[in-house]
């Protein structure tokens, strides 16, 4: 089924008026986010997404309802990755609580231009170039190996990431945060809030990561309605699921290595797709089943509390 160009303006602008009655109704004022509010708003965003994953089935097939939902949960668990390092950066510069909604949410409408040119190049490649399959496989096992080699412990240091240097060459920064704005006017100039430099931070973080999670998905489909879609709705919840799993991040230790092997996975499965084709209800029920195994052997063998670390920063 080819879908139209109006089905797109359609969904893009659901989506924004998603997220602008988010801002402008719902989190109006800056505030702490308590977990009861966030665990509601990431059960929101479940529904809607699976809701939308149901419509895909009626409109598109049980095979790119399948593929929706595989590309949903890898994007969906590689995120728990991306929410430690959101919650480093925001310890390192000291970030109030009331102020990371808002960093979150302009850093999530970053991210969703910057995925959107990602999958329409990706994709287009792989279209036209068919062998690129097996570089994007190796990449992905390549990936795999070097995160569970990692330990879950990535390092973050501000003043070595280039664009944050960019900045601070050419561009006046305030000292204080200025009650959550991005840019003041001081003297007759315009500074950049520590704000801003958070900002740039994430936003440069999530680009990262995307390196990642957007082969992954590509592996799985390739088809860019499902694969946008697909991202979308997985971003669209990372706030909410930022803010209800912040203080459970550090207990789900195993995670990390149930993300390679899903990468691993994934590689290996576009890897020898000409020899053997790995279905995708397959494909999801072992990413599921990975998924649950990493989240209960973690409850199951807990860390001690000598063994729990906190990652490197520049600053010790």
């Amino acid at each position: 089924m080819e879908i139209s160009p109006l089905f797109w303006v359609a969904f893009n602008a659901f989506v924004l008026a998603l997220l602008l009655l988010d801002l402008l109704v719902f989190n109006r004022n800056a505030h702490v986010v308590r977990m009861r509010e966030a665990l509601g708003w990431s059960v929101f965003w479940i529904i809607l997404s699976l809701s939308f994953n149901a419509l895909v089935y009626r409109w598109l097939g049980k095979q790119a309802a399948m593929e929706f939902l595989t590309g949903y949960l890898i994007e969906k668990s590689l995120s728990v990755d991306n929410l430690f390092v959101f919650l480093l950066i925001f310890s390192y510069f000291k970030v109030p609580p009331q102020y990371q909604h808002k960093i979150l949410f302009w850093g999530i409408i970053g991210a969703l231009v910057l995925r959107a040119a990602f999958i329409l190049i990706g994709a287009a490649l792989l279209a036209k170039f068919h062998f690129l399959l097996y570089f994007l496989g190796a990449f992905l096992v390549y990936t795999g190996v070097k995160m569970a080699a990692s330990a879950g412990e990535p390092e973050i240091d501000p003043d070595s990431n280039p664009v944050v240097k960019f900045l601070g060459r050419h561009l006046p920064i305030t000292s204080r945060l200025h009650e959550g704005k991005f840019f003041v006017r001081q003297d007759g100039l315009r500074y950049a809030t520590p704000l801003f430099v958070v900002l740039v931070m994430v936003e440069t973080t999530d680009v990262v990561f995307a390196a990642d999670s957007i082969p992954a998905i590509l592996a799985v489909s390739r088809d860019t309605f499902i694969v946008y879609t697909s991202n979308v709705f997985a971003l669209l919840g990372l706030r909410a699921l930022y803010f209800a799993l912040e203080g459970l991040m550090r207990l789900f230790h195993y995670l990390h290595y149930g993300l390679s092997l899903i990468l691993i996975f994934i590689g290996g499965k576009l890897l020898v797709s000409e020899i053997y084709h790995v279905s995708m209800g397959l494909s999801l029920g072992i990413v599921g089943l990975i998924l649950a195994g990493s989240v209960g052997l973690s409850l199951l063998f807990p860390k001690k509390p000598e063994e729990e670390t906190f990652p490197r920063t520049s600053r010790e």
